[in-house]
């Protein structure tokens, strides 16, 4: 099978991330922070190893705020519904994941909150569209670091610092960029950062964080126990343990660890180096298929490829992809229904994405450029 599919999740992992995995399993079980035995402190030991090796990714000077969560869609859900008040007004983006664009509208359907989504080009182009958008009950700014249809990346940086000479927190959705490329929250005015473990991360489905500004006052999502001041109903209010109640994740975590280790020994810079020659090549050869429509972002972007076929469903082209070449991609709208309103896509059944991986060959890039080939010719 040829894996080009990756985001959605990178695959393959480096073998480390199964064998650190592996090894939480069989040898250290125990759970984290629940006890005073060996086992249970070695645990505890590499879910804090993990917590600094991620803090020293995203450069945060205190890893006690970087939260455990089991994806990056419920760490959003923690910061939307642990910011957000009655009367509150939120701006976010038209390329926004459904892991944002659900709960912000769940919250405005209910009448809880006022919801701005800024036009696609917009929200890209500069902080212009976002300062214009602020009401004196504007209490979120929410943005995707990128785009997980076109790759299209937001001015982070400028948008940040709008959000911070306004005093308006910015959460930040980094599922397609955490380990693809830099990111520094300090630098960039972020104050709330969620990211997944199985993308960029190179580690595996079922885990993944939430960073909270030391000032920002964020509610619990849950309750239950935390290992610590079990005595009392009421949980403690510290970080990390106030907003990691229940067992965590440890075989998740050992594999997390292992993959952010591979991602800070291989280098970004390498690994979206590498990732943008293998798009390059895909669109060299695409773009001379009759019929083939690239979704080509104008501005900076991510290693990211999606397209259609004059006349062609998309869903079709992914069956024959999977069936009769082998190869894995994703047809459809990518939990993005916003993104593909706004690109004249949802008719149309949305979009063929391509996102070839750091362990891809050129060979694979070329196999998938031939199959697409043959199949505009025999459908078209």
């Amino acid at each position: 099978m040829i894996y080009l599919d990756n985001a959605a999740s990178s695959w393959p992992k480096p073998p480390q991330v199964t064998e650190a995995m592996s090894q939480s399993i069989n040898q250290y079980g125990a759970n984290p922070g629940r006890g005073g035995h060996r086992l249970a402190r070695q645990a505890a030991g590499m879910v804090e190893e993990t917590r600094r090796s991620l803090a020293n990714l995203f450069a945060v000077r205190d890893a006690r705020h970087l939260l455990f969560a089991p994806s990056a869609t419920y760490a959003l859900n923690q910061a939307i519904h642990g910011t957000l008040r009655p009367g509150d007004h939120v701006i976010s983006s038209a390329w926004e994941h459904n892991a944002v664009a659900r709960p912000l509208e769940a919250l405005r359907r209910a009448g809880v909150i006022e919801v701005t989504w800024l036009p696609p080009q917009a929200s890209l182009a500069s902080s212009h569209a976002w300062e214009k958008a602020i009401r004196p009950s504007t209490r979120l700014l929410v943005v995707t670091h990128a785009s997980n249809v076109t790759g299209a990346i937001h001015p982070l940086a400028e948008i940040g610092s709008l959000a911070q000479s306004r005093h308006i927190p910015l959460l930040v959705d980094a599922a397609q960029t955490a380990g693809i490329v830099p990111i520094d929250v300090e630098a960039m005015g972020i104050t709330m950062l969620a990211f997944p473990g199985h993308k960029g991360l190179m580690g595996p489905q079922g885990i993944g964080g939430l960073y909270v500004d030391p000032k920002h006052p964020l509610q619990p999502l849950i309750h239950g126990g935390t290992g610590s001041r079990s005595e009392e109903l009421n949980p403690p209010l510290d970080r990390p343990v106030a907003f990691e109640a229940g067992t965590l994740n440890t075989p998740g975590i050992a594999g997390l660890n292992a993959g952010v280790r591979f991602v800070q020994q291989t280098g970004i810079e390498t690994i979206h180096r590498r990732e943008w020659e293998l798009v390059h090549r895909l669109i060299a050869g695409l773009c001379d298929i009759a019929g083939v429509q690239l979704l080509l972002p104008d501005g900076e972007a991510l290693p990211v490829l999606s397209f259609t076929v004059d006349g062609v469903d998309v869903q079709e082209i992914a069956t024959i992809l999977d069936q009769h070449y082998e190869i894995a991609i994703r047809a459809g709208y990518h939990c993005a229904a916003l993104a593909h309103r706004s690109l004249e896509t949802k008719t149309g059944g949305g979009t063929v994405r391509v996102s070839p991986g750091f362990f891809n060959t050129e060979q694979e890039i070329d196999t998938f450029i031939e199959a697409v080939t043959e199949i505009v010719d025999a459908l078209t």
